[in-house]
């Protein structure tokens, strides 16, 4: 019998899910290898991938939060069915490099980096993919990298574009851009390398952001994606990570 791990938020909520979801597994022979499910939201979801970022596992999600976006709903009738016939998406995070006061630290990123202003100034920010400008200075309040996976969260809040999965491509999007004012921000290749400076450190700190961790008074960041990490996340067959996308991009247009 190949048992899944279970790992759950310590919400009541989740912890009744969990309950549940062993006691079916229990009385079911499970087919399915090396497979993790993570109950929770989001940002516990993001949290579980990155602390399991070395194992080849698949990891299926159950949504006990809001909006779920990387999660599966809940269903006590179809759980088994559910696990036993997720389909499998791989997605390869971002990889952050700050320097920030003489020291070098990297953190990987599911949904996006996002470069904040650090006090009552704005953000001065140069931002180049590779030796090219992207833009030679941008005053904002910050600017965002997302991948395809991460384009409906806070990069569509900022009004980023939403990209496919199979896109191959990252979105810088400004936040709050005041100079130049109607700077929409930038489509590029996945195979990039967006290394964004803070022109006035001094003056206008800002921090760095790789999902939820964050890293103060950053001077360069460097953007890419990193393909020697994969993640393998297991959605229900009708109701895929690439249809969630989709189903975004269509309440965008309508709305």
């Amino acid at each position: 019998m190949n048992k899944p791990i279970i790992i759950s938020d310590r919400n009541i909520k989740s912890l009744r899910i969990k309950n549940f979801v062993e006691k079916k597994i229990n009385n079911n022979l499970f087919i399915r290898k090396n497979l993790i499910i993570v109950i929770g939201g989001d940002g516990f979801m993001l949290q579980t991938l990155k602390k399991n970022k070395k194992l080849s596992n698949l990891f299926y999600g159950i949504n006990s939060g809001n909006y779920g976006f990387l999660m599966n709903k809940f269903s006590k009738k179809k759980i088994i069915t559910n696990l036993t016939k997720a389909k499998v998406v791989s997605i390869s995070p971002l990889e952050m490099v700050v320097n920030s006061k003489n020291k070098i630290k990297k953190y990987l990123a599911i949904n996006e980096v996002s470069i904040l202003r650090q006090s009552r100034q704005a953000a001065s920010l140069s931002i180049k993919n590779g030796s090219k400008f992207i833009i030679k200075k941008l005053i904002s309040d910050g600017v965002l990298v997302s991948t395809p996976a991460g384009s409906t969260a806070y990069n569509l809040s900022v009004y980023g574009p939403i990209l496919s999965l199979n896109s191959k491509k990252v979105s810088v999007a400004p936040i709050s851009a005041f100079r130049p004012r109607r700077w929409k921000g930038k489509i590029v290749s996945d195979k990039s390398q967006i290394i964004i400076r803070n022109l006035n450190p001094d003056k206008r700190p800002i921090s760095a952001v790789a999902d939820n961790i964050e890293i103060r008074n950053a001077k360069t960041i460097k953007v890419k994606i990193n393909n020697k990490v994969k993640f393998n996340l297991l959605y229900d067959s009708n109701k895929s990570l690439q249809k969630k996308i989709k189903l975004e991009q269509l309440r965008k247009e309508t709305s």
